[in-house]
């Protein structure tokens, strides 16, 4: 058994990958207090607890995270609960990978991690998108060679925005509407930001293709990838695990 963990801007994930697969993942929300220690020690401890499965010969636990000031406190945790060093991966864990940007310092792990799982998924040229706080885009060929990213801020945070910056617009669901003209406030920001962000993604995805004339997979990953339905058939995949593979992937590489 292998564990990853996923430190998020919005959620910590924890994956048991057994097997070929991933049989439990365990979800919180990102905590950055001075409670965010004991939280975090209280829900995962509490979870292994109504767990059906035993732990056994766990052969490596791998972790990416893009909140540093969780990173080391996290890591020492779950190293306390499972007994386990924890392999803290980056963009230089992974030795095929070569990033073709400005700074490669300043590129998240997670899409690190996304590259490399649809690279060694595929063998071919991908782009990812994240649906996750931020939407991005990553451009990598079938030689690990991530060319660049794309950062639009997320569904939820687009959403967030609107009802926290003005005066009357309401809190809405993330629920795309049947038809685009709003006939009340809710259904006017859910069209306005969920159609319009079909077409964010299909004209960027149109843009990108033009620019890197060869071949991309496109796959879409993040917690809110299956929320715009009118985009399905564009991706060849929809894997919101695919972050915990790519982590996966890269700490297993090291060790």
């Amino acid at each position: 058994m292998e564990i990853a963990i996923d430190i998020g801007n919005t959620n910590v994930v924890i994956g048991f990958f057994d097997s070929g697969q991933w049989i439990h993942l365990m979800r919180f929300n990102t905590k950055k207090d001075g409670e965010a220690k004991l939280f975090y020690d209280l829900k995962i401890r509490e979870q292994l607890l109504d767990l059906d499965f035993n732990i056994v010969q766990l052969e490596g636990i791998y972790l990416s995270s893009v909140v540093p000031e969780l990173t080391d406190d996290l890591s020492k945790l779950i190293t306390n609960i499972f007994e386990k060093d924890v392999v803290v991966i980056n963009a230089q864990s992974f030795k095929k990978l070569k990033l073709s940007i400005d700074k490669p310092s300043e590129i998240g792990n997670d899409l690190v991690a996304n590259a490399v799982s649809a690279v060694t998924r595929y063998k071919t040229g991908c782009v990812i998108v994240d649906f996750g706080t931020a939407l991005t885009f990553t451009v990598v060929t079938g030689e690990y060679e991530i060319l660049g990213v794309m950062i639009a801020p997320g569904l939820k945070t687009a959403m967030s925005a609107l009802h926290s910056k003005t005066a009357q617009l309401p809190e809405a669901l993330i629920e795309l509407p049947v038809t685009v003209i709003g006939k009340n406030t809710i259904h006017a920001i859910q069209s306005g930001v969920l159609w319009g962000y079909v077409g964010l993604v299909k004209e960027l995805l149109a843009r990108i293709s033009m620019e890197y004339d060869q071949k991309l997979t496109p796959i879409a990953t993040g917690g809110l990838s299956s929320i715009l339905s009118p985009l399905e058939d564009i991706f060849s995949e929809v894997d919101k695990n695919l972050t915990l593979d790519g982590i996966r992937i890269i700490g297993k590489s090291t060790i």
